[in-house]
């Protein structure tokens, strides 16, 4: 099997497709994604997701925030269950949508576990990490915001962020009241998208 061109393992294949049962499942009773967009799950949501860890394959702990159906820290958790490193901490303060991820974890045996809390709130529960991942959350000086309890002053701590067409206009504003260095990845899913990855994050006001 292969995923935005890229060869994934049968061990990883399963997981995926265990991931896909499991969430075509449980969006029959919960808004896991617009209900538009359920039936390009393995386009809209999975293949995209996939993107994160395939720009960062290593095995370092990620801070998912505001995991919804599992995009992208459930992707991302089960491709580190390959490499038996790393570790996922999902944000989700939905305690429906929090019930769900822990099962495609759990089930799927990816290496995550879910944080049901705010997402303001989580910095004092989860410790350094070195990625933090979000999509379909915020604009980009929101997701900043959030992030920037773990990346201040932490030159090894990377944000990745799914952005779509208006990402330009999203940089410019963040950089009202950022500093930071910025990779924008093309996406290879969605046209007109990007992954934008910050780091050296400093603060100007």
């Amino acid at each position: 099997m292969e995923l935005n061109g890229l060869r994934v393992s049968r061990e990883t294949q399963e997981r995926l497709q265990h991931f896909a049962t499991l969430f075509q499942k449980w969006a029959k009773t919960i808004n896991l994604v617009a209900p538009s967009t359920v039936d390009a799950l393995w386009h809209r949501h999975i293949a995209d997701s996939s993107q994160i860890f395939q720009i960062c394959p290593r095995p370092v702990t990620w801070v998912d925030l505001g995991s919804g159906g599992g995009f992208p820290g459930v992707i991302t958790a089960i491709f580190l269950a390959e490499l038996q490193e790393g570790w996922v901490h999902l944000v989700e303060s939905n305690h429906k949508k929090a019930a769900f991820l822990r099962t495609a974890l759990r089930e799927t045996n990816a290496r995550g576990s879910v944080h049901a809390i705010r997402i303001e709130d989580a910095p004092g529960e989860i410790g350094d990490c070195e990625a933090i991942s979000a999509r379909a959350l915020a604009d980009l000086d929101g997701l900043i915001g959030y992030s920037a309890p773990w990346m201040l002053g932490k030159e090894n701590c990377r944000g990745f962020f799914h952005k779509g067409r208006d990402y330009l206009r999203e940089i410019a504003e963040a950089r009202g009241r950022w500093e930071f260095d910025l990779i924008e990845h093309e996406s290879v899913v969605e046209q007109e998208s990007v992954i934008l990855e910050v780091s050296n994050l400093r603060r100007l006001v």
